[in-house]
């Protein structure tokens, strides 16, 4: 089932996270935004190239849209990884499943369609579930990370709603991709010019060659999921980032899980 493609994409984005939280150490979100979405755009061209494909698109402000929504989630959750366990920054972030639920209800229930609601209720016992397992804690002087966390999920809610939709206007995952990056590229970039840029290291270009490859990968993986896939089994399935997140954490980080 194309759903099944959230467990890779869940995989490539925990690593992804541990990659982001190592380099936070060593530049700038935003520049982490726009080396992140540069790569990208490099390696979609250079494909786009090879396949003799074409990045024209008939619906470019959705696009837009997208774009400018997902970024903004991206720095959210860029920001709060750095600052908190990656476990608990990914639950924060993967609220965006219960958000995106309730979009998907809404618009049944406005429309007059049918509700799986099984189905939906599977997605909140799975984030129950989650938070009873893994007990996510921010701190008094974690709430500003706390907050822009639970941002990035509501965001992030909004921004695979846009995906699903380029997916039903028959847009291929590798455009829908592309133009992503390429908005995150531009406004990355502004934010590097205003924050100024970092010298390099091995060790730095290194993490951020990483954090390129899993996030373009990923969200190629992601947009297959959401475009092809169905939306809730998708968001249910989203939900072993935090696993995948919260192993990374106890291995690089040393975060603490309680034994339960």
């Amino acid at each position: 089932m194309q759903s099944l493609w959230m467990l890779v994409a869940s995989l490539l984005f925990a690593v992804m996270g541990a990659c982001v939280k190592l380099a936070a150490d060593r530049y700038s979100i935003a520049e982490i935004v726009f080396y992140r979405s540069l790569l990208g755009c490099i390696g979609l061209m250079l494909f786009v190239r090879f396949r003799r494909l074409s990045l024209a698109t008939p619906v470019p402000w959705v696009h837009v849209r997208r774009g400018a929504v997902g970024t903004a989630a991206l720095s959210l959750w860029f920001f709060a990884t750095t600052l908190l366990p990656l476990g608990t920054a990914m639950t924060l972030n993967y609220a965006s499943s219960l958000y995106l639920a309730a979009y998907v209800v809404a618009a049944a229930l406005i429309g007059g369609r049918h509700v799986n609601w099984p189905l939906a209720t599977t997605v909140l016992i799975g984030f129950g579930g989650v938070i009873m397992v893994l007990q996510p804690s921010v701190n008094p002087d974690q709430a500003v990370a706390g907050l822009a966390g639970l941002a990035s999920g509501v965001l992030s809610a909004s921004a695979y709603w846009h995906v699903k939709e380029l997916g039903k206007l028959g847009e291929p995952e590798w455009r829908t991709v592309f133009c992503f990056t390429l908005t995150g590229g531009v406004l990355g970039l502004a934010g590097s010019l205003l924050t100024g840029f970092s010298a390099h290291t091995v060790d730095g270009a290194a993490l951020l060659l990483a954090i390129g490859v899993t996030a373009t990968l990923a969200q190629l993986a992601m947009t297959r999921a959401y475009g092809a896939g169905r939306t809730l089994l998708t968001a249910n399935l989203q939900y072993s980032a935090i696993v995948f997140a919260s192993i990374l954490g106890v291995t690089l980080f040393a975060d603490r899980i309680p034994l339960i």
